[in-house]
């Protein structure tokens, strides 16, 4: 007779059989697994995992050992020290108690879980921990999402309920001193690594707690590590360098996710380190560790009285003075546009911005508007300091495949006939669509730009060498830097395909 193999028991379900027998008094509802409970249970107040209750079975044992209070002191005193401390304590706890039967890796799993709710983000603890994720969303205790590689994928990991998203998202806003309520039902803020935070909830997120978290790397892309990735090509890297030695005042711009602070700080890479830079953001998201002379700034919001707050436009204003050689505003969206076109004429050349559009020209119109936010003067005033101001637009575009590149640069040329002058310098000139959805397409060098000018007068390079460099590039520069471009998309084209986000099947942890 032929014996049957029979797989051997998941974590889940042996987990399913140690919560059984340990289910807390208060928690009602049946054990079931781990997998069918995110299926079965309702989106809003889904029924708790066998998984889940464990934890808080636990995690209630711990606290009758260590009041709460005591644990978030050693938390807040000694990070390490209380990671240790506390792994000490729950293992103790396991080794002591019948109910906890479970195998040496389940058990440490356990133990990193309860970990990861007392110290960490909890469920979100794997993805933040991931340097391939750039981004982080959860829809409700049961969808969370994360993107890769300009790509979005359905992350395994999930919460147990309504209030376990409550509970992280006051854990990131209370060191910030915000508070998030039925008042106050959304919020911004940032993690200590930098990351920034939004958080919605009821009763305008409907469906459950909304939280979003961008990550930005610890250390910032070069110019040439972005031409490695395809986002601009080769041809490209010592015209913006050029550009920004000669102190060209440039505005990078694009949609959401279009990759504007990565660019902005590639760029700001470039900047000797003789000259003094202060930094002005909403929510500090450029990194300037590279650089010996920085002073960054930023705003603050109103407290809980309505109160005390401190807009971009207060800080630039404020910047002028502290004596800067350049001014950097992370984004610009309000009626600072017009103290920072006026710092950009004023002796302050070479400062940098980014602010969202979906085409050059629309920089130029956008501007417009954001200075008429704060001040009422003619249009044409406003297009002549936008002429005067502006040197160089380095525009950005999300590409269907989930490509970030660089898409157009133009120069900005004066004011005649009643508007701002464009003079595009190349572009991306695409062609079709490949079979992973990718754009194909060539770049195209259109014409040498008027600042050349100033890279000779600075002594940045020769007249013979500009020309030398403009007949490499328009002779073969574009055909190769496209072949090479193809190249690096074939690579990534191989992530998950294009189109609906995906079940991640194996989350890093």
């Amino acid at each position: 007779m032929t014996r049957t193999a029979q797989a051997a028991p998941s974590r889940a379900d042996r987990v399913d059989r140690v919560a059984g027998s340990a289910r807390p008094a208060g928690l009602v509802g049946p054990a079931g697994s781990a997998r069918s409970a995110r299926v079965a249970g309702p989106p809003r107040s889904p029924q708790l995992s066998s998984a889940a209750r464990l934890r808080r079975l636990l995690k209630a044992q711990l606290y009758e050992d260590i009041a709460p209070s005591q644990v978030a002191a050693l938390i807040e005193r000694d990070g390490d020290l209380a990671r240790k401390e506390l792994v000490d304590r729950l293992r103790r706890i396991l080794n002591a108690r019948v109910e906890y039967t479970m195998s040496g890796p389940d058990r440490d799993a356990l133990i990193g879980e309860v970990l990861a709710e007392l110290m960490g983000l909890g469920p979100l603890d794997s993805l933040l921990r991931d340097p391939s994720v750039t981004e982080v969303m959860v829809n409700g205790p049961e969808r969370v999402f994360f993107e890769r590689e300009g790509k979005l994928y359905r992350a395994q990991v999930r919460f147990d309920n309504d209030e376990q998203v409550r509970a992280v998202i006051e854990r990131i806003i209370a060191p910030l001193g915000r508070r998030i309520d039925e008042q106050n039902p959304l919020v911004n803020g940032r993690l200590p690594a930098g990351h920034r935070v939004n958080a919605v909830i009821p009763p305008l997120a409907l469906d459950g707690p909304a939280l979003t978290i961008r990550k930005f790397r610890d250390r910032i892309y070069t110019l040439e590590e972005l031409a490695d990735s395809s986002a601009l090509p080769p041809f490209l890297i010592p015209l913006l360098q050029w550009a920004v030695l000669s102190r060209c005042n440039i505005a990078v711009s694009g949609g959401t996710g279009s990759g504007k602070t990565t660019f902005l700080n590639a760029l700001s890479l470039v900047i000797p380190a003789g000259e003094r830079i202060i930094t002005i953001e909403d929510s500090a998201e450029l990194s300037f560790s590279h650089h010996p002379h920085v002073v960054r700034l930023e705003a603050r919001p109103a407290n809980l009285e309505g109160t005390g707050a401190i807009t971009i436009r207060d800080l630039v204003i404020n910047s002028l003075r502290m004596r800067p050689d350049r001014i950097i505003v992370g984004e610009v969206r309000g009626d600072e546009a017009l103290e920072m076109l006026q710092a950009m004429t004023t002796g302050h050349d070479g400062s940098l911005t980014t602010l969202h559009a979906n085409t050059p020209r629309e920089v130029i119109s956008r501007l417009v508007t954001m200075v008429n936010y704060g001040t009422q003067l003619p249009l044409a005033a406003v297009q002549t300091q936008i002429a005067a101001a502006l040197d160089l637009i380095v525009h950005l575009g999300r590409l269907s495949g989930g490509q970030r590149q660089v898409l157009e640069v133009c120069e900005v040329a004066g004011f005649e006939d009643g508007e701002v002058c464009l003079r595009r310098i190349t572009h991306f000139a695409q062609t079709g669509v490949a079979s992973d959805g990718r754009p194909e397409g060539s770049w195209v060098f259109d014409e040498a730009p008027r600042f050349f000018g100033q890279v000779v007068a600075r002594g940045l390079a020769t007249q013979e060498g500009l020309k030398a460099w403009q007949d490499q590039v328009e002779q073969e520069g574009p055909a190769q830097d496209q072949q090479a471009a193809q190249g690096g998309q074939a690579a990534q084209g191989q992530q998950a395909a294009q189109g609906q986000p995906q079940e991640e099947r194996e989350v890093a942890s």
